[in-house]
């Protein structure tokens, strides 16, 4: 049987060094990017304790690995930008387990190193379309190194390839896009805090959010967002120091130092903060003709508010990764029954998902008072979805896995 993924990202890098230990299976991961070409990846990232979960249950060694490289997420503070605490929920109350803070160059680096005998780096694909002799199988073509290469009767492809997903949108066209009317900035810089910042936190001044927390070997994470008419783009004025600041200091008193730091950071490294504005884009697993498995972002783009985005991936990867072993062990080849059976299995898991994301942003839109909307985050009904959404990983028994 050929397998081949496309992107040796998070979702990516899970399947190859999974599939990779069935018995006359060939696994093929492609990835653009040179072997320690992180540069796309120069922020911070906090994984939920689902995904840590969820990943020790199929790959304990892995799981180790990136522990080793992280800090634990313990606790979810919000406060406004005067200092005043609104919310502080140690994770032990809502999951089972911490989750994890780490540099995103730092994931990608423990990844690749587990998966690195059947990734092949620096490949620029040319062509991806269904295999001429069989509909349900694909063919992919790429150049690597100058050279041109190729391969046909792909039994499964499997697209990890992020959000802008090119073999979803050749394959299955482009996904349905919606805008939450949010902007959001990220930076990564080294932590002269002097211990201000250490683990997840949030701060509000009116619907505008601060978001920060410190990650291996010395380095803080803060983003930032505040509300824009849905599609409107973010223009160079929104991104100036001035308005930046005015942005997220509090009106008639002065910002807690915790604030006051993240400030003065945004403001002198404003040029080099990356920009987004904060979209979702509509679910889709696998293709309709072919056998072709969307895992990650390249399956469902989600609004970042939960940190669900990689947290998901891995949930996708676990659960794929332990469906196709124990169904390739059991002796069935059915591959569009496996990719039935996975989106069943997914489908539910990920619109909840994605609905508790999107409804966890109310406290971002304009208009919104971040004291009532957190408010309501120390209640039951959201702790709850938070229990459901931090234990629930829903994996298929793994009897057969080896």
């Amino acid at each position: 049987m050929r397998i081949v993924i496309i992107g040796a990202g998070v979702a990516g890098c899970v399947m190859a060094r999974r599939l990779a230990l069935l018995g006359g299976v060939e696994v093929t991961c492609l990835e653009r990017v040179s072997r320690d070409d992180h540069s796309e990846a120069g922020t911070g990232l906090n994984v939920g304790p689902n995904a840590v979960k969820a990943l020790s249950l199929i790959d304990p060694d892995l799981t180790d690995r990136i522990t080793e490289g992280s800090f634990f997420w313990r606790n979810w503070r919000i406060s406004l930008t005067d200092g005043t605490v609104l919310f502080d929920l140690p994770l032990t109350r809502v999951a089972e387990g911490p989750g994890w803070r780490i540099r995103w160059s730092e994931l990608y680096r423990i990844l690749r190193d587990a998966a690195e005998p059947h990734i092949s780096y620096g490949c620029e694909i040319t062509h991806v379309g269904r295999d001429s002799a069989d509909p349900r199988k694909t063919s992919i073509a790429w150049t690597q190194n100058g050279l041109e290469r190729r391969l046909d009767g792909i039994d499964l492809l499997i697209a990890g390839d992020g959000r802008y997903s090119s073999v979803r949108r050749t394959i299955s066209g482009e996904p349905g896009v919606r805008h939450a009317g949010v902007a959001i900035f990220r930076v990564l810089v080294p932590d002269t805090s002097g211990g201000l910042i250490d683990d997840y936190e949030q701060w509000f001044n009116g619907p505008n959010r601060l978001l920060a927390f410190r990650v291996p070997p010395g380095h803080v994470y803060i983003a930032g967002s505040f509300p824009i008419a849905p599609e409107a783009p973010i223009t160079d004025g929104m991104k100036a120091p001035g308005v930046l600041r005015a942005a997220y200091t509090p009106p008639g008193a002065p910002p807690s130092d915790q604030a006051r730091w993240m400030i003065d950071v945004i403001c002198r490294n404003s040029t080099e903060t990356h920009w987004a504005r904060m979209q979702e884009h509509d679910v889709q697993y696998r293709a309709a003709d072919c056998n072709v498995l969307y895992l990650g972002d390249a399956a469902h783009g989600m609004v970042p508010t939960l940190g669900q985005g990689a947290t998901q991936a891995l949930e996708d990867a676990a659960t794929a990764a332990t469906l196709i072993t124990k169904r390739y062990n059991s002796g069935s080849r059915d591959i569009g029954g496996w990719l039935k059976e996975f989106e069943a299995l997914r489908q539910d898991r990920m619109r909840f998902v994605m609905e508790f994301s999107l409804d966890a942003t109310d406290t971002m839109l304009a208009g919104a008072d971040p004291v009532e909307g957190t408010g309501h985050k120390n209640e039951a009904p959201f702790q709850n979805r938070l229990k459901a959404l931090y234990r629930d990983v829903g994996l298929p028994s793994q009897e057969t896995a080896p």
